[in-house]
């Protein structure tokens, strides 16, 4: 809260609250400030304040204003660039050395899904935070993963697997199972075609540093994972937004970006599509794979939430027999966040690349908790987790619907899976700041486009939106900007 009598005056306060949140990234580079007299409203200090505080931002770099518009978040990278460049002028020519150190560091490209990510790290208040991007860490407690553990913690299997690299391409046995599992969804496929990786955003990784190089053209759904936007941005790729419909991605804008851009890729979310919660049509998923022989595009399938979807649902995957798709998965979101087990299924001709790039960034995997993954697939475990984890969800998701539909929501997509995809009718972005005042994260619409733009939807966790305590102060919030 700000302070009256505090050793700050206001302003100083107020900036250094806004700094703090957007060195954090827990507001988005991009992102618009509210208006001086929102500002003034919502902190209940005068517009003079507001005025020293948003002069004080300018003064540091983090914010900038636009003409007529307000004040924006600037880039890090960019504000980083400044300060390197004001330390090289004054530098001498010849001093090289110290040049370098001035510039060291910066990223190379801006990382707007940081706001997203940190919110994984960040507990405002010890509150279910509604744009969390997993289950809760007490829904994935279970006796059975200490137990695997222990198992391979033994004596000589302990030092076998501490004391030497684990086979390159993953656990023998963990891909002997993950292709059993492949097998039951439709993929008809080998342990041969399996690569272990550190969780299923290294997979991605793998296979982007694989099939692409700088300049490319990706096509990637939007709405959106943002993290992809960010990863494939920062590799330099050219990424071209396909609409997400209920069945799919929208065919006719990427048969056009074919005909122009010549794709070298697209990166697909079949079933229980993030954010929307929508699963792919049988016959979208022909016609998308007929464009990708059509004009020599290759397919990567997402299947994050995998273990929580029925095993019928159509996966791309299954229907081209890995040809001209690759196949992503991992437990993070099911089992063992800290385990960081993923993997990818991919056609024999591309296996030893994708090999290649990953021994090049990690060498190998953990093989101990591997081998007890392994053991928990083949004991059955993770999957009686994987049903009562389903049901829980299903309950959850009942009342979660009920309270946003209560509170004035409208769900733009039907819910289903994790996430719902909820229109609140007020810019998200400013939703977003308001609520992080009352010690909730969102996950504004804007964060799941790839050029942020302004959304009045949002991501919402069914799995931590269950309680009526947010839906009243979301409401009241809601109401407090629809009046303005």
């Amino acid at each position: 809260m700000l302070v009256k009598a505090a050793a700050q005056t206001l302003a100083e306060q107020l900036a250094e609250r806004f700094a703090d949140r957007i060195r954090s990234r827990l507001l988005a580079p991009g992102t618009r400030l509210p208006s001086v007299r929102q500002c003034a409203q919502q902190q209940g200090v005068s517009p003079s304040t507001v005025v020293a505080t948003y002069d004080r931002l300018l003064a540091m770099g983090l914010v900038e204003a636009h003409k007529n518009r307000g004040f924006y978040i600037r880039n890090q990278a960019l504000v980083l660039t400044d300060k390197a460049q004001t330390a090289t002028q004054s530098i001498a020519n010849n001093d090289s050395s110290r040049l370098a150190s001035a510039t060291s560091g910066m990223p190379h490209v801006p990382v707007d899904a940081a706001a997203l990510i940190r919110g994984m790290f960040h507990d405002p208040g010890g509150r279910p935070q509604p744009g969390m991007g997993a289950f809760p860490s007490e829904w994935l407690e279970s006796n059975f993963m200490s137990a695997a553990v222990r198992r391979f913690c033994a004596g000589a299997e302990l030092k076998a697997l501490s004391l030497h690299y684990g086979e390159p391409a993953g656990d023998p046995g963990l891909r002997q199972a993950l292709a059993s599992r492949l097998n039951a969804l439709g993929m008809t496929t080998t342990p041969q075609n399996i690569i272990t990786t550190v969780g299923a955003t290294h997979a991605l990784d793998v296979v982007s540093r694989t099939l692409l190089r700088a300049g490319d053209f990706v096509m990637v759904e939007e709405p959106g994972w943002a993290v992809e936007f960010a990863r494939l941005d920062a590799l330099g790729m050219r990424i071209l937004p396909v609409p997400r419909g209920p069945d799919g991605p929208d065919l006719a804008v990427m048969a056009r970006y074919c005909e122009l851009h010549h794709p070298k890729l697209f990166v697909s979310v079949s079933v229980f599509h993030n954010p929307t919660g929508y699963c792919l049509s049988p016959a979208s998923a022909h016609r998308l794979l007929q464009l990708a022989h059509q004009h020599d595009f290759d397919v990567v399938e997402d299947d994050t939430y995998s273990h929580i979807a029925p095993d019928h649902m159509i996966r791309l995957c299954a229907l081209d027999g890995l040809q001209r798709s690759i196949y992503v998965s991992g437990f993070a979101k099911i089992l063992a966040p800290g385990w960081r087990v993923g993997y990818l299924a991919a056609p024999t001709h591309l296996v030893q690349r994708l090999l290649d790039t990953k021994l090049l960034g990690t060498l190998t995997t953990p093989a101990l908790f591997e081998k007890a993954l392994a053991w928990c697939i083949s004991q059955g475990q993770l999957r009686r987790h994987a049903q009562q984890l389903r049901t829980r969800l299903d309950q959850a998701r009942g009342r979660s619907v009920a309270l946003a539909l209560e509170a004035g929501c409208r769900f733009a997509a039907p819910p289903s899976g994790l996430f719902g995809w909820v229109d609140t009718g007020v810019d998200t972005d400013a939703l977003a700041q308001r609520m992080l005042d009352k010690g909730y994260l969102l996950a504004p619409g804007a964060l799941f486009h790839a050029n942020h733009a302004p959304s009045t939807l949002m991501r919402i966790n069914f799995c931590t939106t269950q309680e009526a305590q947010f839906w009243q102060v979301y409401a009241e919030v809601r109401a407090e900007m629809s009046r303005r």
